[in-house]
């Protein structure tokens, strides 16, 4: 059974500092890519930062600079750094698991998400 289970989040002020941590269990965890997703109240999801098995790393513009998405393949576990936070960071934060099963095709396992409030 695969689990992920997020954890770190909570409620900083502006300028703040935060690292969440996802730890996941039931899965070969170096051959699957992990990812960060936020989604604030009345918005869509969207990507925060992803890395992938081979330690590649991507990130939303928003967060360049601020955030950093890193993996310790021997906790299973994956990291963001979240540095000075702005209020517009505030949103349930989840991860997720990506492992590509054919030419289009991918298996995905989502977290039950972490609260970021940052207050002004």
């Amino acid at each position: 059974q695969v689990q992920l289970v997020e954890s770190g989040g909570g409620l900083v002020q502006s300028g703040g500092s935060l690292r969440l941590s996802c730890a996941a269990s039931g899965i070969t965890f170096t051959i699957y890519d992990m990812g960060w997703y936020r989604q604030a109240p009345g918005e869509q999801r969207e990507l925060v930062a992803n890395i992938t098995s081979g330690g590649s790393t991507n990130y939303a513009d928003s967060v360049k600079g601020r955030f950093t998405i890193s993996r310790d393949n021997a906790k299973n576990t994956v990291y963001l750094q979240m540095n000075s936070l702005k209020p517009e960071d505030t949103a349930v934060y989840a991860c997720k698991v990506r492992r590509r099963i054919g030419q289009t095709s991918f298996i995905n396992y989502w977290g039950q998400g972490t609260q970021v409030t940052v207050s002004s």
